[in-house]
């Protein structure tokens, strides 16, 4: 007996097909939804430093089928580096808005929504007071961070603003600094 042939189906890009699949292994199987993601950082020279990103756990098996991705970390001069890399701050900016892009992608394509264009614009206040240690009432990290987005797609305002509180809901970047979870620092014995 032949399996049958699914017809492959593609909105935004998002293999529409893959995705009903992977919902319906889940649903069998919900230890196939259990991801675990790495990255290491060596320190390179003065506020340099290089993150690498290569593989990760998820579907049951180890995977490290992609090439090493690199990442530069430095800060601007005015904050004592050299510009060879976006500094912490700006890469979790970047990883948000990527995440919230991704999630509101593939739900606009799950809902049979078809995106022209997505657009955001991330911006977030800091005080390196916190970060220098010169105040201890004023935060060490961000203090508000904002993100503006522009859909364009045949879809009212109330639609694009739906898309956008569904990203904010399935975005685990989202969710992971707007609703903090806890992070372990250890010194490595070996």
């Amino acid at each position: 007996m032949l399996a049958e042939k699914r017809e492959i189906h593609y909105i935004n890009g998002v293999n529409i097909t893959q995705l009903l699949e992977t919902i319906d292994a889940i649903k069998e199987n919900p230890e196939i939804s259990q991801f675990r993601f790495r990255a290491t950082n060596t320190w390179q020279a003065g506020t340099h430093n290089r993150a690498r990103v290569k593989d990760f756990y998820g579907a049951l098996q180890e995977d490290d089928s992609r090439a090493p991705l690199i990442f530069e970390i430095d800060e601007p001069p005015v904050l004592l580096g050299d510009n060879k890399g976006a500094n912490p701050v700006e890469y979790l900016l970047a990883g948000l808005s990527g995440c919230l892009t991704t999630a509101l992608v593939a739900h606009a394509a799950a809902r049979g929504i078809e995106l022209k264009s997505v657009r955001s614009r991330l911006e977030g206040d800091l005080d390196v007071q916190g970060f220098l240690g010169l105040s201890e009432t004023i935060p060490v990290g961000y203090r508000e961070i904002r993100v503006s987005f522009t859909i364009d797609a045949d879809i009212s305002e109330e639609e694009k603003q739906t898309l956008i509180e569904m990203a904010q809901k399935y975005s685990p970047v989202f969710n992971t600094i707007s609703k903090p979870v806890p992070v372990k620092v250890l010194l490595d014995k070996s």
